[in-house]
């Protein structure tokens, strides 16, 4: 009696031979460095003001972390925004933060604690310079601010030091051709809608909460900011890192713009030291590639982190750590 055995095509061997071989790079990615043990411990991550894209992106960056090493604890610490965020974590008081590109290049150029250390993780997403004003406003460029009360962020925030740019690109002093208002987007839109400051200027993600929930209960209109490019560029290093934009009509649907809205943007920097451990890194940078559509579900700026992209994090030296982890992606 002869045992009849089935024939198994090529095509089904091809097929689960690549089923192995998918398993296998899972197994090696897990064991990587092979004996490596996980991260343990824990971690601070500087984020910005609570109703900021960069506090919401944290939020959910922690919760992916949480899934992805769940050995390390991750905790957020709120902050002004970029320029407090690189101070803490150039002087050990934050692990990770978020920091613009601008606000990088100038901790380095005024020689502050720290900055030789600092190291990026990963290039995330472009911050749009608002100016907003009620519907109604005779303002129609920064220009038209002088003698308005105009909110220009924490003195600690990436905000205030373009907005102080801005306004000097647009022959007006900061200090003396306005009344500037030293608070954050956490409290703009109130100050706004109450009529206590004529204008506020915000640097973010598309679109920012506190910006769209304030357009839906109080009418609003963002000013032109594309006139000040061109100056702004020629104002040194930093404002290198400033390119032209434009908001779309419908960035904020229910604002009282008729056509989209020039302005500038400025990439935001994941940031570290070179101080933390490569390993962490490593698996920090995975997390953030990775979860890019899941947070991108609730942060729409998230949404355009790139792997291709993420590498260009100047002003500032890739951490080893993410290094490592972009030629393990390499295709």
């Amino acid at each position: 009696m002869h045992l009849v055995l089935p024939r198994i095509s090529r095509r089904r061997v091809l097929r689960g031979l690549v089923v192995v071989l998918a398993v296998l790079a899972a197994l090696v990615w897990w064991l990587r460095p092979f004996g490596e043990p996980e991260p343990k411990g824990g971690l601070t991550f500087s984020t910005g003001v609570r109703t900021g894209v960069y506090h919401r992106y944290g939020e959910l960056l922690q919760q992916a972390l949480a899934r992805d090493v769940p050995g390390v604890d991750v905790r957020l610490e709120t902050s002004e925004g970029s320029q407090q965020n690189l101070q803490r974590v150039a002087t050990g008081q934050a692990d990770f933060t978020v920091a613009t590109a601008d606000a990088v290049a100038k901790y380095q150029a005024d020689g502050k604690p720290g900055a030789t250390s600092l190291r990026g993780v990963a290039r995330l997403y472009d911050d749009y310079v608002q100016l907003v004003v009620p519907a109604g406003s005779p303002v129609q460029s920064a220009r038209d601010l002088k003698g308005k009360r105009v909110a220009v962020g924490q003195s600690g925030s990436g905000v205030r030091l373009i907005a102080d740019r801005l306004l000097a690109a647009a022959k007006l002093d900061p200090a003396r051709d306005i009344t500037p208002v030293s608070i954050g987007i956490d409290a703009m839109p109130a100050e706004l809608e109450a009529g206590r400051i004529d204008a506020f200027f915000w640097s973010g993600g598309l679109p920012t909460n506190a910006v769209r929930e304030l357009s839906e209960r109080f009418e609003i209109r963002l000013v032109q900011l594309g006139d000040l490019v061109e100056p702004l560029q020629g104002g040194g290093s930093p404002a290198r890192y400033y390119r032209a934009a434009v908001m779309a009509q419908d960035a904020y649907a229910r604002a009282r713009n008729t056509s989209a809205v020039a302005t500038l943007a400025v990439p935001n920097l994941l940031v570290t030291t070179e101080a933390t451990d490569p390993r962490l890194t490593e698996r920090f940078t995975r997390t953030v590639i990775l979860s890019r559509d899941r947070i991108g579900h609730e942060v729409h700026a998230a949404q355009l982190v790139d792997l291709r992209t993420a590498i260009y994090t100047d002003p500032l030296d890739l951490h080893e750590g993410a290094r490592r982890y972009y030629r393990s992606v390499k295709p």
